[in-house]
């Protein structure tokens, strides 16, 4: 079957471009290589996604898939390693010699959260342990945190949760922060805002809950032990585009490099969510790339059909 659409990738920006054009009338298909639903599965509580006071990121991204199977949405589940086109018939390739054909694409494939690699890490996400401030910071108010980083977004999540945490620590594995120097300035305005420097966390204590972490200083080789209610952990996200790049700009992280209707520069193909270039990655952000690149989508193809 050659599907209207297939889109790459079943987080908010998939499952919301998958409505929009089934509401359009148009046959598609969802591939997905892990669990439906994306990177807000391991949220505890969203409270910030309009319409829902308070949800766990496992049941709103299960209310959007409901949403798309009532519409009779397609679902797959493989891992697209190559993508073609040969006329205006785009083919992706999957596992095990598996193919799937489409007149238009969209790759909303996310990204993951660049991760500390130790020890009950995975454990412990959602029990003292989150790579989002915006999303989770207001359930540690009057509490003491430690932000993980030192760049951009470290000390952006920093001075958000400075003004609801009783104390936010930054471990940062180098001499200086790497951000912006306003963002820096303001970070050392904040007094209740303190910096370790050339420090690497190197365990993470906690049965049930996070209980302390212990840092390596990389220049004295002094270890500490500190307590914390929670940890955010802000070393960056890693794009999960290096399949497609033959057909995307991506700039120096792996990130898609697009405009604001998420054109690719291959007709046809479109991008949406967390895998493009982009400063802010929330779900609102996620589904209204998802919104665009499918209305775009939908206008390629019908002008496909009137040609």
């Amino acid at each position: 079957m050659i599907f209207d659409l297939i889109i790459v990738g079943s987080g908010p920006a998939g499952l919301t471009a998958a409505i929009y054009a089934k509401r359009a009338n148009k046959s598609v298909l969802i591939i997905e290589k892990e669990a439906f639903g994306g990177l807000i599965t391991h949220s505890p509580k969203v409270e910030n996604y309009p319409g829902f006071p308070s949800i766990s990121g496992l049941d709103l991204a299960n209310t959007m898939v409901d949403q798309a199977m009532a519409l009779n949405v397609n679902f797959d589940f493989d891992e697209i390693i190559k993508i073609t086109k040969e006329k205006e018939i785009f083919t992706l390739y999957g596992n095990d010699n598996r193919t799937f054909e489409g007149l238009s694409v969209i790759l909303a494939t996310g990204s993951t959260h660049r991760k500390l690699n130790l020890e009950n890490e995975d454990k412990l996400v959602g029990k003292g342990i989150s790579y989002c401030a915006v999303c989770d910071g207001p359930f540690y108010a009057k509490q003491d945190v430690a932000i993980i980083g030192g760049g951009n977004s470290a000390m952006q999540e920093a001075i958000l949760l400075a003004s609801y945490c009783k104390s936010v620590t930054m471990i940062q594995n180098l001499p200086c922060l790497t951000g912006e120097k306003d963002l820096e300035e303001q970070i050392k305005k904040t007094p209740n805002i303190k910096i370790i420097y050339d420090s690497v966390v190197t365990c993470l204590n906690g049965d049930t809950n996070l209980r302390s972490i212990e840092i390596l200083n990389t220049t004295t080789n002094e270890k500490q032990l500190l307590e914390f209610d929670g940890i955010f952990v802000a070393v960056g996200h890693i794009a999960n585009n290096e399949a497609f790049k033959e057909y995307l700009d991506l700039d120096e992280q792996g990130f898609i490099k697009t405009d604001e209707l998420c054109h690719s520069k291959l007709d046809g193909l479109f991008v949406a969510g967390d895998c493009v270039s982009k400063k802010i990655r929330q779900i609102v952000t996620a589904t209204s790339d998802g919104a665009i690149a499918s209305l775009q989508a939908i206008r390629y193809l019908d002008n496909l059909k009137i040609n």
